[in-house]
C-alpha cells in the first residue's frame, strides 16, 4: 500500500541513484566479505542527521515508557532472525497474508511498532525517502543500549526493505521454553555462533519485562511434573510465585534481571551463577557444566567480566545485523511507511 508523498518523482529518483552510489562506495570501504555491503557512513551524504533523528525520537519515547529500549532491541532481534534483517518484521497484515507480527513468539508481546514508525516519519520529514526501516531497527538497537548504560558500536548501515513477512518462520524463533540443544540449532541456522554469540545476545535480557506465562511452568509444572524447575532458586522461586500464582494474570510484567531491570550491565550473568534466571532459555546457557558444547564457561567469562560481555555484546549485534540484508535494489526498497511495502 502506498502512502502521499510531497517529493517529486524526479527528487526521489536522484535519491535512488545516489543511494545506489553510495552503496557501491560502501563495498570499497568495507573491505570484507561479511560486512562488504554495508558500512558505518552510508547516510553521510543522504541524511546525515539519521543517527541524531533516531536518537531524539527515542529519548521521547522513553520519558513515557522505561521499557521501550528493551522493546526496540527485541524487534530487531526478531526481525534478523526471520528472512535477515529486512524489516519484515514491521509489516503490517495485508490482502489477507498472516506477517510476522501475527506469529506466536511476536503476537501479544512484541512492541515498539509505534516508535519505529515515529522515527520513520522523522526521518521522511528530513530526508524523504532514504533511509530503510530495516536500518531504523539497526540504529534503535544500538542507540537503547547505549542509552541503557551498555556498549556502543559502528552500526553498519546500507539494508533495504524487504517485500514480503514470513509468518512461518516466525513461529521458529528461538523460545523462552528451548533447551540449550534447541537453542544452539537455532543459532546455527542463523548463521551464528552457538556458544559466544549466544551467550552474548542472550545478555539483551539484562533488561526489560516479561510476561507470567512465560514461567509458570517453571514454577508449578516443569516438563509435566507438577512440581517447579529443581534448578531454579528456592528463594527466587518464592518471589516469582508471589509475582505469578497459579491461577493469576499471565500477561502480568516481571523485570528479566531482578536486580538492575532497567540497565544494560552483567548481572543477568551473574544471577545466571546462582539460578535466577527467569526464562528456562536464560538458565539453560548454565546448565550441564561438564557437558560437551557447553556455554556456562562462557556465562562464567562474562559474569565475572562486564568489559568481555560488552564487547561480546557489540560483536555479535554487528554479525546479527548482517544476516541475509538485502542491498540489491530490484529485491527491495526503502518503504515510504514501515508497516507497508510501496
Amino acid at each position: 500500500m502506498a502512502s502521499s508523498s510531497s517529493s517529486s518523482p524526479v527528487a526521489l529518483r536522484g535519491a535512488a541513484s545516489l543511494a545506489v552510489l553510495l552503496a557501491a562506495v560502501c563495498l570499497v570501504h568495507a573491505g570484507g566479505a561479511a560486512a562488504a555491503d554495508l558500512c558505518v557512513d552510508y547516510y553521510d551524504c543522504t541524511c546525515p542527521d539519521a543517527y541524531k533523528i533516531v536518537q531524539g525520537v527515542l529519548v521521547q519515547a522513553h520519558k513515557s515508557d522505561p521499557r521501550i529500549f528493551a522493546s526496540l532491541i527485541r524487534l530487531h532481534f526478531h526481525d534478523c532472525f526471520v528472512q535477515g534483517c529486512d524489516g519484515s518484521l514491521l509489516l503490517n497484515t495485508f490482502n489477507g497474508m498472516e506477517t510476522e507480527q501475527d506469529a506466536i513468539p511476536n503476537k501479544g508481546s512484541a512492541r515498539g511498532y509505534d516508535v519505529v514508525d515515529a522515527a520513520k516519519a522523522a526521518l521522511e520529514a528530513a530526508c524523504p525517502g532514504v533511509v530503510s526501516c530495516a536500518d531504523i531497527l539497526a540504529i534503535a538497537a544500538e542507540i537503547s543500549v547505549q542509552l541503557s548504560g551498555g556498549p556502543g558500536w559502528s552500526v553498519l548501515l546500507g539494508r533495504l526493505d524487504g517485500f514480503t513477512s514470513n509468518f512461518f518462520e516466525a513461529g521458529k524463533l528461538p523460545s523462552p521454553f528451548d533447551g540449550l540443544k534447541n537453542l544452539k540449532e537455532k543459532f546455527r541456522n542463523a548463521t551464528l555462533d552457538d556458544t559466544t554469540d549466544l551467550v552474548a545476545l542472550s545478555g539483551a535480557h539484562t533488561f526489560g519485562r516479561v510476561q507470567c506465562q512465560f514461567v509458570t511452568d517453571r514454577l508449578y509444572n516443569f516438563s509435566g511434573t507438577n512440581r517447579p524447575d529443581p534448578t531454579l532458586n528456592p528463594g527466587y522461586r518464592a518471589f516469582l510465585s508471589q509475582r505469578c500464582p497459579q491461577n493469576g494474570d499471565g500477561r502480568s510484567l516481571n523485570d528479566l534481571d531482578p536486580t538492575t531491570p532497567d540497565k544494560f550491565d552483567k548481572n543477568y550473568f551473574t544471577s545466571l551463577e546462582v539460578n535466577r534466571g527467569f526464562l528456562q532459555s536464560d538458565q539453560e546457557l548454565k546448565s550441564d557444566p561438564l557437558a560437551v558444547g557447553t556455554t556456562a564457561p562462557i556465562v562464567d567469562r562474562f559474569a565475572g567480566s562486564q568489559d568481555a560481555f560488552f564487547k561480546a555484546f557489540a560483536n555479535s549485534m554487528i554479525k546479527m545485523g548482517n544476516i541475509r540484508v538485502i542491498t540489491d535494489p530490484s529485491k527491495g526498497e526503502v518503504r515510504k511507511r514501515c508497516a507497508f511495502v510501496n
